[in-house]
Parts: C-alpha cells; structure tokens; sequence
C-alpha cells in the first residue's frame, strides 16, 4: 500500500504511457476505490504530463 506524499517510479502507466520510467507523488489520502477504478492519483511527473491514475502493479516505491 501506498501514502499520500510517498514518492514512487512509475514502471509502466496505462492511463499515460509517457509517465512509464518517470517519477511522481501519491496523492490519495485513502485506497483507491470504484471511482478511479483501483487505481492511484500520481502527480509531479512532468511538466507536460498531468495526474496519472496507476495500477498498484504499475508503480515502485523509491
């Protein structure tokens, strides 16, 4: 499980191939749910790239 604030590698990103190799914050407070479709809000990956939402499976912890 992640935290909100917690710094994380994007490995691969369904929503956003480009964040793939990136890294980025968590930005949910709580677990994601049915509204994101069990996955997390990433933000901080770029300039150009805006909040990803990731797979727990896509994301590493650095």
């Amino acid at each position: 499980m992640f935290q909100a604030g917690q710094e994380v590698l994007v490995v691969s990103c369904e929503d956003d191939p480009r964040a793939a190799g990136r890294t980025g914050r968590i930005v949910d407070e709580v677990p994601p749910g049915p509204l994101t479709g069990g996955r997390w809000t990433v933000r901080g990956i770029g300039l150009l790239i805006g909040p990803v939402l990731c797979r727990t499976s896509e994301l590493r912890l650095v």
